[in-house]
This record gives C-alpha cells, sequence and structure tokens, in this order.
C-alpha cells in the first residue's frame, strides 16, 4: 500500500474541519464580517452591487449554518427586507418625493391640504425617477437587514453572550433578552403552523398570521425571559468592589468610547464624513477598550472554555472588514459606479473592482468549519 504524496496529501489539511465545541468559531467573528457586509451596503445603491451582496451572504449561510432554531431566522429578515421595500414604494407612490421627473408612470388623486402643510403632498403625480429612488434605498436597507440576519443565523446567541468583556456583565441580562427574542419567536412560528397544519388549520393568509401573531410573541418574550432569570438566580453580573477612582474612570473612558465608536461609525457610513470618521472611530475603539478592560476586574464570574480566536476566526472576521474598507475606498474613487444616476434615469452597471471586494465575503464558506450536520465525520460515525 503506497503512501499518498505531494497534493494528495495536502488536499485534506487544506479543507475545512467539521465544527465542534472546541474549533466552532466565536459569535463575534461572524457578526464582524456580517457588519463589514452591511457597511458595504451602507455605501452603494447599485442594486446589482447589493444583489451581490445579498447572495454572498445567503450562500455563506447556506454553507454554514447549523440546525439550530435560531439559525432559521435568515428566511424571516429576507421576508422583512421585502417588506421595507414594499413600504418604501407606497410611501413614495402616496405620499410623493421631493424628487423631480420627467416619465409619469400614473397620477394618483391628490387630497388637499390645509395652509400650513406647505411641502407635504398626499397623492398626485408619480414618476419612474420616484420610483427608481424608492427601490434603490429601500434595497439599500433591505440588505442591511438581511446581513443583520446572517449574522443571527450563523452566530450562537448564547457563545456571544459568553464572549462578552467583563465589564458588561452588569447588562447581560437585558442582552440576553435582546438577543435571543428573534430566534426564538422563529422558532416559536415554526413550531405553531406545524401544530395548525397537523390540526387541519390553514397556516397562510391574513387569518392565520392574526391567530399565531400574539402567542409567537409571547412565547418568545417569556422564554428568553426565562433564560435571563435563571442567569440572574445563578449570579450573573454579581461584582466585586473596586475603589470609586477606577469605578468613574471606567465609566468616563467607556461612555466616551462609546460616543466616539458611535460617531466615527456615522461618519463612515455617511456619504461625506470618512475623512473624520476613521480617526474618531479608533480613538473610540481605543477608549472603550480601555474602560472594558478596567471594567473586567470588577466582575468575580470565571469563564470555562472560552472562545479561542484561531485563524479562521481572523480570516472570517477580517474577510467582512475588506469588504467594508474597498468599498469605502471605492465610494471615494468612483462615486458614480456606486450610486446610479437617476437624473437622468440611466440603466446601472456593475463596477467590475467593486464586485471583487464583494466577492471576498465568501470566503467564510470556505474556512470556516463544517456545521455537524454536513460533515463527513457524522456520516460515517
Amino acid at each position: 500500500m503506497t503512501r499518498a504524496t505531494g497534493p494528495a496529501r495536502l488536499r485534506p489539511a487544506l479543507r475545512a474541519p467539521a465544527a465542534t465545541r472546541g474549533n466552532a468559531l466565536p459569535a463575534g467573528a461572524w457578526w464582524l464580517w456580517a457588519l463589514g457586509l452591511a457597511t458595504a451596503a451602507s455605501r452603494t445603491t447599485n442594486p446589482l452591487l447589493l444583489g451581490l451582496l445579498v447572495g454572498v451572504a445567503g450562500y455563506v449561510v447556506a454553507a454554514r449554518r447549523t440546525d439550530a432554531p435560531w439559525a432559521r431566522s435568515y428566511g424571516a429578515f429576507i421576508k422583512l427586507g421585502l417588506f421595507v421595500v414594499a413600504v418604501r414604494l407606497v410611501f413614495t407612490v402616496f405620499l410623493g418625493s421631493p424628487l423631480p421627473g420627467t416619465h409619469t408612470l400614473f397620477t394618483v388623486p391628490e387630497v388637499p391640504l390645509p395652509d400650513w402643510a406647505q411641502g407635504v403632498r398626499i397623492g398626485g403625480r408619480v414618476t419612474a425617477e420616484q420610483v427608481v429612488f424608492a427601490l434603490y434605498e429601500g434595497a439599500k436597507l433591505a440588505t442591511l437587514l438581511i446581513c443583520v440576519g446572517a449574522a443571527n443565523s450563523l452566530a450562537n446567541p448564547a457563545r456571544l453572550l459568553k464572549s462578552l468583556p467583563g465589564a458588561l456583565y452588569e447588562v447581560g441580562v437585558a442582552v440576553v433578552v435582546a438577543m435571543t427574542f428573534a430566534p426564538n419567536m422563529v422558532a416559536d412560528v415554526a413550531r405553531l403552523r406545524t401544530a395548525r397544519r397537523l390540526r387541519g388549520r390553514p397556516t397562510g393568509g391574513v387569518r392565520a398570521v392574526l391567530q399565531i401573531g400574539l402567542p409567537v410573541l409571547e412565547g418568545a418574550l417569556e422564554r428568553s425571559v426565562a433564560v435571563a432569570a435563571s442567569m440572574d438566580a445563578r449570579g450573573y453580573g454579581r461584582t466585586a468592589q473596586v475603589p470609586p477612582a477606577v469605578r468613574r474612570t471606567t465609566h468616563v473612558l467607556t461612555l466616551g468610547g462609546l460616543l466616539g465608536v458611535c460617531a466615527g461609525t456615522y461618519g463612515l457610513l455617511a456619504a461625506q464624513g470618512g475623512v473624520h470618521g476613521l480617526p474618531l472611530l479608533l480613538a473610540g475603539l481605543v477608549a472603550a477598550g480601555a474602560g472594558l478592560r478596567l471594567g473586567g476586574r470588577r466582575t468575580v464570574r470565571t469563564r470555562y472554555r472560552p472562545d479561542r480566536w484561531g485563524l479562521r476566526a481572523w480570516l472570517v472576521a477580517g474577510s467582512g472588514a475588506a469588504v467594508a474598507v474597498l468599498m469605502i475606498w471605492a465610494g471615494a474613487a468612483d462615486p458614480e459606479a456606486l450610486r446610479p444616476g437617476v437624473l437622468p434615469l440611466t440603466a446601472p452597471v456593475l463596477p467590475l473592482w467593486p464586485a471583487a471586494a464583494v466577492l471576498i465575503g465568501l470566503l467564510p464558506a470556505a474556512v470556516a468549519p463544517l456545521p455537524p450536520s454536513s460533515s463527513d465525520s457524522k456520516e460515517h460515525a
């Protein structure tokens, strides 16, 4: 029996391993990847690039999500994104748009308003330019929501909570309720629809949604609060005594750093704030990091099996950051390619370099560990 040599021996080493408790990616890596895609989506209204971002996120979710109940929330976020686009179009049609246009599609009967409502219009002429502009803006917001949905489908909420710095343990109970509400709601929807189907009752339509909606919201909130109450009963968030000076310094650094992060993020997402946004973001991250490190001295909680940031986690998080940075650079170098014109109305064109930058976001589908349901080791077990 001969031993394999050369590329045949290297090929198994390059494959992504099966996900286990020890090598599973930290939840923060998935969130950083998704936020990078969301940042890239916020820099463009090109529907071709937005569709490519949605395709990248969807492919990674399909390749690396597990069979857990919270992993099924991606479809709900897609539906929410489509609903946002529809609402944006309805508002444009019935409430009008300040954008002028020359290609009239139809005219909605206009409601007369009093003199004090100057600048507000209900009904009137609807142009193709207004509809296309509403589609572009709605598609951008929908892509942001879908990227957040990808993070919710891939990142385990419990592992994300376990990765919180020690200074944030006091707000951990509220974080549990916020992070587990959406996944629990999606799981309750699937459970109630299955129960109604087994009883021969309809699962679609307005009537079914009204009958399912309240039990779903109530059940998801009760389960999230139950988890938070169990954590509180076990002493989660219990703190030790520290000197008052350290406590005040921690509060100042943390609050100032978070404000700097918010201001820097807003500057990066804004169309003309990239020059001041990056320094503010970096300064805020440094100050917030110092405050969180000081605040970590107050916790008396130990951590069992902490998440380890290995090479694969850094590649996943770095791919999202690379997409965001390259898209910001492309927006500064060629803004017209990322924001197709509406006046005059022109067809969008797919720019090659931004499209290639978006494809970097596919890296997690190759380097992230395989979910247990799709691993070969489980099939042969």
